[in-house]
């Protein structure tokens, strides 16, 4: 059985999270953590708990999203795993910042990148594996990760709770991302709880029936 603890991190209230199970292994999602505060809330959470982190995951490469990269590759070896398509976004942190932020950025190490995400990746840690769905429109390269055994998804900034990510980004793709999300909601069983990277979670009946955008 999987445990799941969300943390909420950073100005724009980016969702972190960290997947465990019986075998005290574990994955960190999306570690958008910018404070030295915060980072200590993942370490004491970690050790607490007994729990040896094994990968560094990104849905996306976006800068809300891996202001934690660095301390995670520092403190436990973790290089952050980036997908394919989101390459050029992770080793130009401080120019996609200038876009998307009218000119400002601000530095921002992110450490190595491990092995790249693609759509045939396999996540394993402990008994339990993640698969990456590709749902690219908010990045060229954004996946979600799922795992088929629990009935989880973890979805970035692609799918929230009745809303979508945007798309007005450089490299953003409006109507990608909403052939992606088709593809993927009717694909998944409807008791597929959601957990995005912003905001609460949801689950794919609500936002295939529901979601205004799709």
């Amino acid at each position: 059985m999987l445990t799941i603890k969300a943390f909420t991190f950073n100005p724009l209230g980016t969702n972190c999270y960290v997947v465990s199970d019986e075998t005290h292994e574990a994955v960190i999602i999306d570690c958008g953590a910018l404070y030295d505060e915060e980072r200590a809330t993942i370490s004491d959470y970690l050790d607490i708990n007994e729990l040896h982190p094994v990968a560094h995951l990104l849905t996306h490469a976006h800068f809300d999203h891996l202001w934690g990269a660095a301390f995670l590759h520092e403190r436990y070896g973790l290089a952050a795993r980036c997908p394919e398509g989101d390459l050029p976004l992770f080793n130009n942190v401080e120019g996609q910042m200038r876009g998307i932020l009218g000119g400002y950025a601000m530095n921002c190490a992110t450490g190595p990148t491990g092995d790249a995400i693609t759509p045939d990746t396999i996540v394993r840690f402990g008994t339990h594996a993640l698969s990456v769905i590709a749902t690219p429109g908010h990045t060229p390269g954004g996946v979600c990760y799922y795992c088929k055994e629990e009935r989880v998804l973890f979805s970035g900034d692609s799918l929230f709770r009745m809303s979508i990510g945007r798309t007005d980004f450089p490299g953003g793709n409006h109507w990608d991302l909403i052939k992606a999300l088709h593809q993927l909601l009717k694909e998944l069983p409807d008791d597929v709880i959601v957990y995005p990277g912003h905001g609460p979670q949801t689950d794919v009946l609500t936002e295939r029936t529901n979601n205004p955008y799709l």
